[in-house]
């Protein structure tokens, strides 16, 4: 009998595999859910082996009713093949997604035979500076935008003693805190969220590295509340990964004792600052904190705290297992190893991408995107988030690493890459990023705070025709102003999609229009 690969990630949930995989049980199949293989416009895809970890084919976009019809089959019209020939998968080089959309996210065995805890394994027979060097020859940077070197955080933290939590006596127990930020916020970016729901067993093993190699005893993963799923798969993977002893104490008979909770935050977009996300963990409203002290000497309850992303933290088993060289082999200048590039918007083919730093954002679009959905012309793509600049079809040849990026005037940030045809209004757009900062400014700094309303008002009168140039030079000013002001990147990014729609898109600022924000 055959075995049927149906996901359970959100998105082919919202498309109906559920009932998918219900209408196969029925009719007596084996069925097990694994991950999203990314390709999200084939959702639900359904794939089938004969053995268990066989080769795979796949049918895109299956729906109950066609099973209820009968099983599908080569003839069928949706039948793609191979699932790992599908060009689009077949020219991605995963790392971090190396086990998402083929195995069970809740299932020890099928992880461990799919290569899960080589990496911890290999560090906990290694001392925690070893462990360190490894990261930080691999050229590790941060993945949630910042780009800062995984290994010289890991190098700070683990140079400090423990701490006791702040306000505690000397005697109290003393530690240190591993916290992984999953406050995925940005438009357009999912890969956080599919990686926790494919693969969450990778998180947890990476914090527990991340452990051993600065001597931290306890993790947080501080998760959005609207990634439901993605809480459900993560905490059964924690009690299981208890049960394994994976975690708790003396991990894989080592003397390392590790635990990981979650913490789910409120939906604040600046959270996903890592001083925010501190205040937030330790049960205050969620604003952005002034440095130093920095988190790394200084975090969480004032202990020693490594703060990196889900992405970041998920790179490290497979750095370990293959070796930091292997992995700084990938890449480009600074920008070594593999980024997770997620492709939205109004795009033929909107998913996930793997591939080493370097890519052209046009390869990207054209040969993995396919074109903007509509069919209509490209007119702008905005990289890096809502915070992230608008290049225009000209300059998509810019190569997709972090010092190239910056020197075209934009940002990779967490990766996220959204199309917008030429039906798009870039002076709304522009609108839109003055708007997101007034609703998610934290409001510690007046630049942000203020800055933000006062650029709403300015574009609205820009757009209205009055006194345009004298506005536009105004908004100009204030752009500077909270670039140069604000105390974190809400405020100090707000700006770039704001200055490269108007430089890039003025005749969208040229006809006056009523603003209807």
């Amino acid at each position: 009998m055959s075995t049927w690969f149906v996901p359970r990630d959100a998105a082919a949930r919202s498309m109906g595999a559920d009932a998918v995989a219900n209408a196969l049980e029925a009719r007596g199949e084996t069925v097990i859910r694994n991950g999203s293989r990314g390709m999200l416009w084939m959702e639900p895809l359904v794939e089938r082996a004969d053995e268990r970890h066989g080769p795979r084919v796949g049918w895109s976009n299956m729906t109950a009713g066609q099973i209820d019809a009968g099983l599908p089959n080569e003839q069928s019209d949706n039948f793609i093949g191979a699932v790992e020939e599908v060009d689009y998968l077949a020219k991605q080089n995963r790392w971090i997604y190396e086990r998402v959309g083929i195995t069970d996210p809740v299932d020890p065995e099928d992880y461990v035979a799919h290569g899960g805890l080589t990496g911890l394994k290999k560090a906990l027979a290694m001392s925690g500076s070893d462990v360190v060097q490894a990261v930080t020859d691999s050229g590790l940077r941060g993945r949630g935008g910042a780009g800062f070197p995984a290994g010289i955080k890991w190098r700070t933290v683990a140079d400090q003693a423990p701490a006791p939590h702040a306000g505690e006596s000397r005697n109290a127990p003393a530690h240190k805190y591993i916290c992984v930020n999953a406050d995925e916020g940005d438009s357009g970016t999912f890969a956080d969220r599919m990686l926790m729901e494919g693969d969450p067993f990778c998180l947890l093993e990476g914090m527990t590295i991340a452990a051993h190699a600065v001597g931290a005893d306890r993790g947080l993963v501080y998760l959005r509340s609207e990634y439901p799923d993605a809480i459900a798969t993560l905490q059964s993977a924690i009690w299981i990964a208890r049960e394994q002893g994976w975690l708790g104490d003396s991990i894989l008979g080592s003397d390392l004792c590790f635990d990981v909770e979650i913490r789910i935050g409120a939906g604040s977009y600046v959270c996903g600052e890592e001083t925010a996300m501190l205040e937030s963990l330790e049960g205050r409203r969620g604003m952005v904190r002034a440095k130093p002290p920095l988190p790394a000497i200084k975090g969480l309850f004032g202990t020693p705290t490594v703060i990196n992303n889900v992405l970041t933290i998920a790179s490290v088993p497979s750095i370990l297992a293959r070796g930091a060289e292997a992995y700084a082999a990938l890449g480009q200048n600074r920008s070594l190893g593999t980024q997770v590039f997620q492709l939205a918007g109004n795009i033929a083919r909107g998913g996930i991408v793997e591939t080493a730093f370097g890519i052209s954002a046009k390869a990207l679009i054209e040969d993995f995107g396919g074109g903007t959905r509509s069919g209509r012309p490209l007119r702008a793509v905005q990289i890096g988030g809502p915070l992230g600049a608008y290049l225009s079809p000209e300059k998509l040849d810019v190569a997709m690493e972090y010092e190239a990026l910056i020197e075209a005037g934009g940002m990779i940030g967490h990766g996220g890459v959204v199309l917008f045809d030429d039906s798009v209004n870039m002076a709304e757009q522009a609108r839109f990023a003055m708007d997101f900062c007034v609703e998610e400014s934290c409001g510690k700094c007046t630049p942000c705070r203020i800055g933000a309303v006062r650029g709403v008002e300015t574009i609205d009168k820009i757009r209205a025709g009055k006194d345009v140039e004298a506005n536009t030079e105004l908004l100009r000013d204030l752009c500077d102003v909270m670039t140069q002001g604000s105390l974190c990147a809400m405020g100090g990014l707000t700006p770039n999609p704001v200055l490269s729609a108007l430089n890039t898109f003025p005749e969208d600022f040229a006809s006056p229009v009523i603003a209807t924000g």
